[in-house]
């Protein structure tokens, strides 16, 4: 392996590190800056598509009147903390990578709900940023307020 793979590397990992952190403490600018600017995120689940710096602020911006709307009163705020684990990358060349990981969610009721990220990324600016996000949830805990029809059983969706 050669050092300007294992640079790519560590810089993936920031990135997918630096989105959930900015995310879970709703510093949705920051998270943002960690696509491309003409990044695509895509919800498998529904198969939304948000593409460009713009729509994903709008789509960001939407989840988190949601998520305030329907969590209860919380002196903490009802903390939201993403975890990502067996993060595997492939650095295909200096132009490009991709990566797999397993996501888990824990807010106010515990593990709320569990998935996967398939990201691809180009470099940019001097970082590696996400040029696409697929988002696929796997299962939604009873409770849970980002489930997207509460009135399903909780447990695996697909």
């Amino acid at each position: 392996m050669e050092l300007w793979e294992l640079v790519a590397r560590e810089q993936i990992r920031d990135t997918i590190a630096r989105y959930n952190h900015a995310g879970d403490s709703g510093r949705f600018d920051e998270m943002i800056e960690q696509f491309h600017p003409d990044g695509v995120l895509e919800i498998a689940d529904t198969g939304e598509r948000h593409e460009g710096r713009f729509a994903l602020r709008a789509f960001f911006d939407a989840v988190a009147q949601r998520f305030a709307t329907t969590a209860p009163a919380r002196s903490d705020g009802g903390a939201l903390r993403h975890c990502v684990t067996n993060v595997r990358i492939a650095v295909d060349d200096p132009r490009a990578a991709r990566s797999d990981a397993y996501f888990h969610v824990i807010t106010p009721i515990g593990l709320d709900h569990w998935g996967r990220y398939r990201d691809r990324f180009v470099p940019h600016d001097g970082r590696w940023l996400l040029v696409h996000r697929s988002v696929r949830t796997d299962g939604y805990a009873e409770g849970s307020r980002f489930a997207p029809d509460q009135s399903q059983p909780p447990g695996p969706t697909r």
